[in-house]
Formats: structure tokens, C-alpha cells, sequence
């Protein structure tokens, strides 16, 4: 299946090759993101103020972007975070977990983190869910738990929108 933009080829864009010759892959993401070059531009570093460290551990940063990207059943961020979450430490029996939504194989704050990040992709209100979470985190690490599920929202439509697939 063939994604719905061109992608943008890396020869023909300096920060786009600079992002690939780091990852020494290619990424599909970032070549369709590329046609519009200053959001990509503007967007690499938002991601990873997101993504990267903070209060909130790697581990379950990447279970709230898988389960967002499980519930909008996009493939490419389920590839792409698959491969980040085993490096987190996330096994295969708990990546079909939150495929399959059998909670019980994680911790308690991991279970709210995963509740609420399903039920804010699934729904505006939170509200039950939220409220877990402050049984287990800070407002700091609540605020970070919320930012990962809107990005993982926001690559999840965009990649599914102009039906990105995983690079082979």
C-alpha cells in the first residue's frame, strides 16, 4: 500500500538528511513530515522535549504511546514503538497485553497510566482515569503521562490520515 503524499527525498532536504544520517535509517515519518519543512523542523525537538527523559520513566512513556497507538490501531508508531519499548524493558507477553488489553500483567501506576491513556484516545473524558493517576504520580509526571498520549494521538492521525506503514 502505497502512503497518500509523496515523501520527500533526503537529497533534497539538508535537515532531513541530517535526521537520517543520525538514525542511519530511513524514516517515513519524518520524509512525508518534510513537505512541510519548518514543521518538521519545529517538530523534531517538541518530540523529544515529549519523549525523551523526564520525571516520567522511559518504560511507561512507551506503554502510553503504545496503548494509544494499539487503540487507533496505527502501524506505524506500533512498529516504531515496539522496537523503542523492548528497549525500555517491555517484553513480548506484555506488548500482546496491551494489545489485547490484559492489564494485570503490569504494576498499579503503569495499569492507571494505561487506563487513562486508552480512555483520553478513546474519549474526551477522563475524568476516573485521571484520577488514578494522582494516586501514583505528580501534577509534573501527570502533565508529562498526558503530553505522550497527545503526541502519541497526533503521529497516530497523522501517520494514519496519509497511510504511513512502517519502513520495511
Amino acid at each position: 500500500m502505497a502512503t497518500a503524499i509523496k515523501m520527500v527525498d533526503p537529497q533534497s532536504d539538508e535537515f532531513l538528511a541530517g535526521l537520517e544520517k543520525k538514525a542511519q535509517k530511513s524514516n517515513h515519518f519524518f520524509r512525508t513530515m518534510a513537505n512541510r519543512p519548518e514543521v518538521l523542523k519545529t517538530f523534531v525537538p517538541f518530540y523529544g522535549a515529549i519523549v525523551g527523559p523526564g520525571s516520567v520513566e522511559r518504560r511507561t512513556k512507551e506503554l502510553v504511546y503504545l496503548t494509544c497507538s494499539f487503540a487507533n490501531e496505527c502501524a506505524y508508531c506500533t512498529a516504531a514503538h515496539t522496537a523503542s519499548g523492548k528497549k525500555a524493558g517491555i517484553t513480548d507477553e506484555e506488548l500482546r497485553g496491551l494489545q489485547t488489553e490484559q492489564d494485570h500483567l503490569f504494576s498499579e501506576p503503569e495499569r492507571a497510566a494505561i487506563a487513562y491513556a486508552r480512555e483520553l484516545t478513546r474519549t474526551a473524558d477522563a475524568d476516573e482515569s485521571r484520577d488514578r493517576l494522582f494516586e501514583h504520580f505528580t501534577n509534573e509526571q501527570i502533565v508529562e503521562i498526558t503530553l505522550v498520549a497527545a503526541m502519541a494521538n497526533f503521529t497516530n492521525r497523522f501517520n494514519n490520515g496519509l497511510m504511513l506503514q512502517p519502513e520495511s
